[in-house]
């Protein structure tokens, strides 16, 4: 018997020694200016990535293409190091300070380190150190590829008014805003158990009561929401459009609810899955295709003008870069810059 379980053993680690051995095998080598080998299991982490990404398994072709941009963006920081183009930690630190400002705006405060931490592997999968590293990379093959191709990338020119207005008649179809309501909301939640939430449904018919049909009632119940032990929350809820997607969020009853008020006016009590809700509706909105000059987005400043000149030049810029990503890197490709092992590519 322990015989056999010795052979069982050593069985596993065989086959986890075979598979940590294939892992480290090569799959192609950099050699611009130095040798730098990719490894089966650093072209499969990137490669799981994407199928997590895209939730289909890559098939070797497709395990090729990943691999030829990873090789691509070796000798770009290889050649970027040779043409001695480096990246200081304070434009690493701009950088990541961009995302602390984010990330402050969307809790309210300045996050702790942990916290911007777990953000960032929350977000990206990755701890502090491996995303400074990648900004580094980032930012290197930014500035050789201005350095390269700068002529080109600085070339790219603002949409004309023209060509703006032939882009909106093209677009026009397809810019309907639906019908959309603004509202503010008090919002009364409650646990899992039948007391908690008979307890929240009291509160909000107290809340009901008290507030009638009067809208200046609903703002003063909202402003007590700050108060200790309240039991409810309060502010402004944003805009909800009447579509499918905001009818998956909120639910049929709410939507109705929402639709069939006027600005101004104040719901009855609502039961969602995790709480009770009263809304008073502050701004009603017409279904409208949008005209240039109007908001493209309720609560923003840009015009649908801005919008389609803005989408206009991004793809410019994303064209420019990629014409220009490509013929850097068939310069760097020449000769005898890197090896592929295809044989690798088989798991």
């Amino acid at each position: 018997m322990k015989k056999a379980v010795f052979f069982i053993i050593l069985a596993v680690l065989t086959a986890v020694s075979g598979f940590s051995q294939s892992g480290l095998q090569t799959v192609a080598i950099v050699n611009l200016i130095r040798s730098e080998p990719i490894t089966v299991g650093q072209l499969r982490t990137e490669v799981e990535l994407m199928e997590k990404a895209a939730r289909v398994q890559l098939n070797k072709s497709q395990r090729l293409q990943v691999l030829e941009g990873m090789i691509n963006e070796r000798l770009v920081i290889q050649a970027a190091e040779r043409d001695k183009i480096i990246v200081s930690d304070n434009e690493v630190n701009q950088q990541l300070q961009q995302l602390r400002v984010a990330l402050a705006q969307n809790i309210g405060r300045q996050p702790t380190d942990a916290e911007f931490a777990q953000a960032l592997k929350n977000e990206f999968n990755m701890e502090l150190q491996a995303y400074r590293d990648q900004i580094r990379k980032t930012l290197i093959i930014q500035k050789y590829m201005m350095a390269k191709k700068g002529d080109l990338l600085n070339s790219i020119k603002m949409p004309t008014e023209q060509e703006i207005l032939s882009e909106y008649n093209v677009l026009r179809s397809e810019l309907l805003r639906p019908e959309t309501v603004r509202f503010s909301m008090i919002q009364i939640p409650y646990g899992p158990d039948t007391t908690s939430r008979n307890k929240a449904r009291e509160l909000g018919n107290n809340l009901i009561k008290e507030i009638g049909s009067n809208p200046s009632k609903f703002d003063e119940v909202s402003a007590r929401s700050v108060t200790p032990n309240s039991g409810y929350m309060a502010g402004d809820a944003g805009y909800l459009p009447r579509n499918q997607e905001a009818r998956e969020l909120v639910g049929q009853e709410f939507m109705n609810t929402a639709f069939s008020l006027r600005q101004g006016q104040v719901s009855q009590l609502i039961e969602g899955k995790q709480g009770f809700q009263i809304i008073k509706v502050t701004e009603n909105y017409s279904q409208k295709i949008l005209e240039l000059d109007d908001v493209f987005q309720l609560g923003s400043k840009a015009t649908v003008r801005d919008f389609i000149g803005q989408r206009m030049l991004n793809q410019r810029q994303q064209n420019a870069y990629a014409q220009a990503s490509q013929e850097i890197a068939s310069e760097l490709r020449s000769g005898k810059s890197f090896q592929i092992y295809e044989n690798n590519l088989n798991w």
